[in-house]
């Protein structure tokens, strides 16, 4: 970040934290938080088979549970993502806000994640809370638990009636290895690809590579956005593309951008509503 967008933030920031005062302050901690915004989107491409038509994806993002998002609000989420009877589940990272605190003695969060339910499975990607020296392997055990499949440097075929699409997983940017060449090797480019890489800004590498649509979070959005100056401050590697859809290469890769569920850093959301992705399959005719 040079030094006149860091002044421009900073002083945003502080302008915005002053400006949350009375309604305002309420309305950013304890209503919006909880508006939730379905993002409905159709993926049409020439690739997808017939029998993959009007297959639905959802994608949810960064819970963030235990950092003012709860166990109980998390229910409310499931029951909203299985009223819309997908076939394919995807998390994109952050369970949990600080794994090296969380009281992982209470199976809740098992006891809820089980009951996502989709036809043709439920997969997830580390995200950089869920990752190093916070509880990596705490939090798989959680996901497996719950009946998720890892996707870490590797790639699954989905097929029906004979006809196959590609989804692929990659580790976390910031605290993991990610590879994704290792992530595709042996997968046919001419199949429909789909990467899920928790740090949207990895798009900028995904490109090089034969990957039709990728689906990140990480960014939140940038949780505070003001009128004119838009989204405050967002982590690393979510600096270039910080929500919604973006074309890159004319074309070549899709990137959708999740605004995630929960909070971190500051239990605020405000012009920034938490989102859900529900992602339409669409053989282009």
């Amino acid at each position: 970040m040079n030094r006149r967008t860091f002044l421009k933030r900073s002083i945003g920031s502080l302008l915005a934290f002053i400006g949350l005062s009375g309604g305002t302050y309420y309305y950013a901690r304890e209503i919006e938080p909880d508006m939730l915004d379905i993002k409905q989107e159709a993926l049409i491409s020439g690739k997808i088979p017939d029998a993959f038509n009007n297959f639905k994806i959802i994608q949810f993002s960064d819970t963030h549970v235990g950092f003012h998002y709860s166990t109980n609000q998390l229910a409310k989420l499931i029951q909203t993502i299985n009223n819309h009877n997908p076939d394919l589940i995807l998390f994109t990272g952050d369970l949990v806000d600080e794994p090296h605190n969380y009281n992982w003695g209470n199976d809740d969060l098992v006891k809820h994640l089980q009951k996502l339910q989709a036809k043709h499975g439920k997969h997830w990607i580390y995200g950089n809370h869920d990752h190093g020296g916070y509880g990596t392997d705490t939090v798989k055990k959680v996901m497996d638990n719950a009946g998720f499949n890892l996707l870490q440097n590797e790639h699954i075929k989905i097929e029906i009636d004979g006809k196959q699409i590609v989804l692929a997983g990659i580790d976390d940017v910031m605290l993991g290895s990610p590879d994704l060449q290792t992530t595709l090797a042996d997968a046919d480019p001419d199949l429909y690809t789909m990467l899920l890489s928790h740090e949207p800004d990895y798009a900028d590498n995904t490109v090089h590579f034969p990957v039709d649509v990728q689906l990140s979070g990480h960014s939140h959005g940038g949780q505070v956005r003001m009128p004119v100056i838009g989204h405050l401050y967002t982590p690393r590697y979510a600096e270039k593309y910080v929500e919604g859809k973006h074309t890159l290469e004319n074309g070549k890769l899709t990137l959708y951008v999740n605004r995630g569920i929960g909070t971190t850093r500051l239990p605020y959301r405000f012009l920034c509503k938490p989102e859900i992705h529900v992602f339409t399959l669409k053989a282009e005719q």
